[in-house]
C-alpha cells in the first residue's frame, strides 16, 4: 500500500479553530519585527539574508534594489492610543504609523472625491504587488498593510482607518445596490479581535448575484477572488457601504450616495404591451432582473434578456402568487400593482420550494442548486439538514439543523449519495433534483 502525500502546511497565525488557538497559547510568544520569531525562523532569515549578500557580490545596490518588489513596507506599528480597543487590522493612525507624516485625514463628512475606477485601479496595485498582510507594518504608500489599511488606500482617505471608523466615511445600501468599489464592512463591536474585516466590491460574477468579485487585503498578501455573498464566514454580518466622495467618471460630478430604495424617483410602469409573447425590449430585462432580486433565480436558467419568455412569466406569476393574488390578478403578465412592488421594494419575496416553484428536472419545489453553496444561509439548507436527520444521517449534526451551509451539510449529502451507490461526481455533496427527490420521496 502506497502511503498518501501530505503537503505540510503551517496554518495561518489567526486562524480560530481549537488546535491552532491551543498551540498559540501553548507556544512561546515572539515580537513582531524584522526579524520577530522562532529561533528557527530567525536562522532561516539570517541565512537567506547572507545567501543573498553572497549573489549580490560584485553588483551595484541598485540592481539588487530593482529586481525587488516596487516599495518596501514601512516601519512596525508600536500602539499609543489606549482608547481604540485592539483589532486584527490595527488601530487608527496616520499615513506610515504613529509619528508618521501625510495629508491631513479625511473629513467623514465631505471625503475627497474618486471615481469607482480610480478606487478598484487602486485596489489592483496592491494585488499586482502582492502586498504581504501585517497588522503592524506600512506599505510605502503609508497604509497599513491590512484589510481596513487596504480599504483605507483605495478610497483615498488619508489616514489608516479600522473596521470600528470606516463606516462613518460611506452610506448604508443594499444588496441590489453594490456597484464597483463599495464595500462590505463587518465590524464586531464586543470583540473586534474575532471576525472584524472589510473587502471591496469589484462586481458580480453572474446575474444570480450569489458570488462576487472581492478585493482584499488577508493572509498571504492582497488578493482578487470570487467569493460567495456576503462572505466566506459571518456572511449575514457583512453591511454593504458605498464611498460618500463616489463621483462620476466622465465631469467628475458628485453621485448621490443616498440608497435607491431611500429615493422617490423610480421607473414608470411602461404598460403592459411591452410584456408578453413577442415582446423584446429594456422592460423585459429590467422585470426579469427586479424577479431575480426577490427570489426568482431558479426560473432563469441564463440571465434575464429583453425578449419575453416563459422564465419571464412563471417568474412573474411566482411573485404575484407571492402576494396572496389568484385569478387573473397571477396569470404572469405584470399590471402596474406588481411593477409598483417590484420599483418599490416593497411586497413579499418569492420563496424557494413554495407552491407554484419551479419544478427542476420534474422535481416539484427543489430551490436549485445555488442555495447550497458555502456562504449559503438560507431556510433550504434547515430543511435539507432535518430531513437528512430523518433519513438516519443525524451523525454528521451534533447541534442539530440550522440554516448555514457548512462541512457537516456536505459531508451528510455526499454520506446520502453514497448510500444510494454512487460514486464521483454524482455523490460530490451538493444537492441536485435527484438527490432532493429521493430525500423527500
Amino acid at each position: 500500500m502506497v502511503a498518501p502525500v501530505f503537503e505540510d502546511v503551517d496554518p495561518a497565525s489567526d486562524c480560530d479553530c481549537p488546535g491552532c488557538a491551543h498551540r498559540r497559547r501553548v507556544s512561546p510568544s515572539w515580537p513582531p519585527g524584522r526579524f520577530g520569531g522562532p529561533p528557527a525562523a530567525r536562522s532561516a532569515l539570517v541565512v537567506a539574508a547572507v545567501a543573498s549578500a553572497a549573489v549580490g557580490a560584485g553588483h551595484p545596490a541598485a540592481a539588487l534594489a530593482a529586481a525587488h518588489a516596487p516599495a518596501r513596507p514601512g516601519v512596525p506599528h508600536l500602539r499609543t492610543d489606549g482608547d481604540t480597543p485592539p483589532t486584527p487590522q490595527g488601530a487608527k493612525t496616520p499615513l506610515h504609523g504613529p509619528g508618521g507624516k501625510g495629508d491631513k485625514p479625511a473629513d467623514p463628512a465631505n471625503p475627497p472625491p474618486t471615481t469607482r475606477t480610480e478606487i478598484i485601479n487602486r485596489a489592483k496595485t496592491w494585488v499586482a504587488a502582492q502586498v504581504p498582510y501585517s497588522m503592524t507594518e506600512y506599505w510605502s504608500d503609508g497604509y497599513r498593510q491590512d484589510c481596513s489599511g487596504y480599504v483605507s488606500m483605495a478610497w483615498n482617505l488619508g489616514s489608516n482607518e479600522w473596521t470600528g471608523s470606516l463606516g462613518q466615511y460611506g452610506v448604508k445600501i443594499s444588496k441590489e445596490e453594490l456597484q464597483p468599489g463599495d464595500m462590505l464592512l463587518f465590524h464586531n463591536p464586543d470583540n473586534p479581535e474575532k471576525g472584524s474585516h472589510v473587502v471591496l466590491f469589484g462586481g458580480w460574477t453572474d446575474y444570480t448575484h450569489t458570488y462576487y468579485t472581492a478585493y482584499e487585503q488577508t493572509p498571504p498578501h492582497a488578493r482578487r477572488q470570487s467569493t460567495p455573498y456576503a462572505y466566506w464566514t459571518n456572511s449575514a454580518k457583512y453591511v454593504p457601504y458605498r464611498y460618500k466622495g463616489v463621483t462620476a467618471a466622465a465631469d467628475g460630478a458628485k453621485q448621490d450616495a443616498t440608497p435607491a430604495s431611500a429615493r422617490t424617483t423610480r421607473t414608470p410602469f411602461p404598460g403592459k404591451a411591452y410584456f408578453g409573447p413577442g415582446a423584446d425590449n429594456k422592460y423585459v430585462t429590467q422585470l426579469g432582473r427586479m424577479l431575480v432580486a426577490r427570489g426568482a433565480g431558479p426560473y432563469y436558467t441564463r440571465e434575464p434578456g429583453p425578449r419575453w419568455s416563459e422564465a419571464d412569466r412563471r417568474a412573474t406569476q411566482a411573485f404575484q402568487l407571492a402576494q396572496g393574488w389568484t385569478g387573473t390578478d397571477a396569470n404572469g403578465l405584470p399590471g402596474p400593482r406588481t411593477w409598483q412592488l417590484l420599483t418599490t421594494g416593497k411586497g413579499k419575496d418569492i420563496t424557494p420550494g413554495a407552491a407554484g416553484a419551479p419544478a427542476s428536472h420534474g422535481v416539484a419545489g427543489y430551490p436549485g442548486r445555488n442555495l447550497f453553496r458555502p456562504g449559503a444561509d438560507n431556510k433550504d439548507v434547515t430543511r435539507l439538514a432535518q430531513q437528512l436527520i430523518k433519513k438516519g444521517f443525524g451523525r454528521f449534526y451534533p447541534h442539530g439543523a440550522d440554516s448555514r451551509w457548512d462541512e457537516a451539510d456536505r459531508r451528510a449529502v455526499e454520506a446520502f449519495q453514497r448510500a444510494q451507490g454512487w460514486r464521483g461526481g454524482a455523490a460530490d455533496g451538493y444537492p441536485g433534483p435527484e438527490t432532493w427527490r429521493r430525500l423527500f420521496s
